[in-house]
């Protein structure tokens, strides 16, 4: 059974007319009768009946007319569909984002992929590292955007998009407030509050253990806002990647001697053939000047 079988069929039911129905679908009526007939041999039954110059449908035909509509449209709907995803009229994105890193590095390209691509509706997913890499290795995920604190798995496809340095959140009037700069060591001593969504939250300790730095850790959440409502409260001091969402009042200095920075990129699954609307996403993403600091 072919789709123009189908359509000259129809088409004949509108009409009741052989030479009509020939006329509306651009075809010879020879033509049309042939491929009505083709269809009622595949059905294994008449669907039209013709005295002299009336077209009548069999009562076979009448039971599988609302069928055969029923296939055109799905047909017709299922090609309008493959021509707007195709196109990029229509489409979706899954997107995973790690938890810290901070809407101002996003809003610049998901503003300009948006503009270019109004069509495709972006699903985001946050979440850690680990998380964001099993959702990608069951295909929850199209793409992610993440950062590890040595280096990704093997099995996945890495394309690095910039780096941040760390920086340490303070109190209002603490000492490091008249500094440009705070060093590893200027931290030695200091209430510390651990936030545990941090990709590097098990390797600070680590850190600071071989630069001989003690903290004394009074508080850990994987609440963001809470940490730095802590921090603005005179608890303690954090470290926190440098473009973090700040609550007002927040001030915050380069960690250095040494520095601490992370790199964030774009992963996907290796092999992983991408949609459209996923293709135009990593350009997009690979082309935004993303070293722009967005502060």
């Amino acid at each position: 059974m072919e789709m123009h079988q189908i359509r000259y069929f129809l088409a004949v039911c509108e009409t009741l007319n052989f030479t009509r129905a020939a006329e509306s679908c651009n075809v010879t009526q020879p033509a049309l009768t042939r491929a009505v007939q083709k269809l009622e041999e595949e059905m294994g039954g008449l669907l039209l009946r013709r005295e002299r110059s009336r077209t009548h449908l069999t009562e076979f035909g009448q039971a599988m007319r609302p069928h055969l509509e029923e296939v055109l449209r799905n047909t017709e709907a299922a090609g309008t569909t493959a021509k707007s995803f195709l196109t990029l009229d229509e489409g979706a994105l899954r997107l995973g984002v790690m938890c810290t890193v901070g809407p101002l590095r996003c809003v610049g390209f998901m503003t300009r992929f948006n503009r270019e691509h109004p069509g495709i509706a972006v699903n985001l997913r946050e979440g850690v590292p680990e998380h964001l890499a099993a959702l990608l290795a069951d295909g929850e995920l199209d793409i992610a955007i993440m950062a590890v604190p040595e280096s990704f798995r093997e099995r996945l496809q890495v394309k690095s998009l910039y780096r941040e340095r760390f920086v340490v959140a303070f109190p209002p009037g603490h000492r490091f407030h008249g500094q440009e700069a705070v060093r590893t060591e200027d931290c030695d001593g200091e209430s510390y509050l651990m936030r545990l969504n941090c990709e590097y939250a098990t390797c600070w300790d680590d850190f600071l253990r071989e630069h001989g730095i003690g903290l004394k850790e009074v508080y850990r959440s994987e609440r963001e806002d809470w940490i730095q409502t802590m921090v603005m409260a005179g608890l303690g001091i954090c470290f926190m990647p440098e473009f973090s969402p700040l609550l007002p009042g927040l001030s915050t200095r380069p960690l250095v001697e040494p520095e601490v920075h992370r790199e964030v990129a774009l992963v996907a699954m290796p092999g992983r053939r991408f949609s459209p609307a996923v293709a135009a996403f990593v350009k997009t993403v690979t082309q935004h000047r993303w070293q722009a600091s967005p502060h």
